[in-house]
């Protein structure tokens, strides 16, 4: 049986910007346009050099800013376009005052951990965790038809995908996904790697390196 191997990635570190979210601006189109910090930048080539992404067949990515800056490094490494998806972009945050007012009093201060507690809401032009999950989850269903027997190498966020891991993990008391009793951490960067035999998930792992 053919194994098919997607490395999962969430974008490298990214600036920090004060008082931006103060204008009239979109906050989506806020969202999309967030660059990588210097670090970020740093922390994407040395991403691209480990062993495990070499003679990578694929590339896909967010349309964000943030998620295309770390895929170019892994495009450029294994002379690759990125390919691009509206599907792994980031959940829609939407109205931020609304979002505001979910987040008082919440413990962790994060609101993609709030909503893999609270996997429905959304704010009124936002989406839920289990929206982000479904058209993550389409996105993987046809790829993993398309390039079966492929390496596949996918850079998106926090949030879209730990929503999208929830088809395997369970959350734990401290808002951690856990997978076969292993915590994976879904930091800036991070590269997990799912192999499948045709649409049946056989391993996740997270692969750790010096970042």
């Amino acid at each position: 049986m053919k194994k098919t191997i997607i490395y999962l990635i969430r974008h490298a570190e990214t600036v920090d910007e004060n008082g931006i979210r103060n204008t009239n601006e979109d906050s989506q189109m806020i969202n999309e346009k967030e660059i990588l910090s210097v670090h970020g930048e740093e922390q994407s080539k040395r991403l691209s050099e480990n062993t495990e992404l070499n003679n990578i067949d694929i590339i896909w990515s967010s349309n964000y800013t943030r998620a295309k800056a770390t895929a170019k490094y892994i495009a450029n490494n294994n002379n690759l376009p990125i390919n691009l998806d509206s599907n792994l972009s980031e959940r829609r945050l939407g109205n931020l005052k609304e979002l505001g007012e979910f987040m008082k009093n919440k413990k962790t201060r994060d609101p993609s951990q709030e909503q893999l507690l609270d996997r429905k809401f959304k704010t009124s032009d936002g989406e839920s965790a289990e929206d982000t999950k479904k058209r993550m989850t389409k996105f993987f269903d046809r790829i993993l038809k398309e390039y079966e027997g492929k390496k596949i190498a996918v850079v998106s966020h926090g949030g879209s995908i730990k929503f999208f891991l929830l088809n395997w993990c369970r959350v734990n008391k401290d808002v951690k996904l856990v997978y076969n009793n292993e915590i994976l951490n879904i930091t800036s960067p991070c590269l997990l790697k799912l192999t499948f035999i045709k649409d049946e998930l056989i391993k996740l792992e997270q692969i750790y390196y010096e970042s």
